[in-house]
């Protein structure tokens, strides 16, 4: 279970204020092609914290094309990516 995750329209709050260290996206466990997008506040040693939707803890999306529009859209500028 997600104890914390952050909702977009947070995380879009929060990338126009530059809070935002770095974002990661990597695969769903037990979900083949299922990804979600974690982000870092803070410094290097603060944990990555998925982005939630308003109805589910996780989001998801089936591709990363669908990962890079969603990013976009926020204003997040660049990715890692882990398999």
């Amino acid at each position: 279970m997600i104890g914390e995750a952050i909702q977009s329209d947070t995380l879009k709050v929060l990338v126009s204020q530059l809070a935002i260290r770095e974002a990661v996206v990597g695969r769903v466990a037990g979900e083949n092609s299922q990804w979600s997008l974690s982000v870092r506040l803070g410094g290097p040693t603060a944990r990555l914290i998925p982005v939630r939707s308003r109805r589910e803890p996780l989001r998801t999306w089936a591709s990363l094309t669908a990962v890079g529009r969603f990013a976009e859209a926020v204003g997040i500028t660049g990715f890692s990516v882990e398999l």
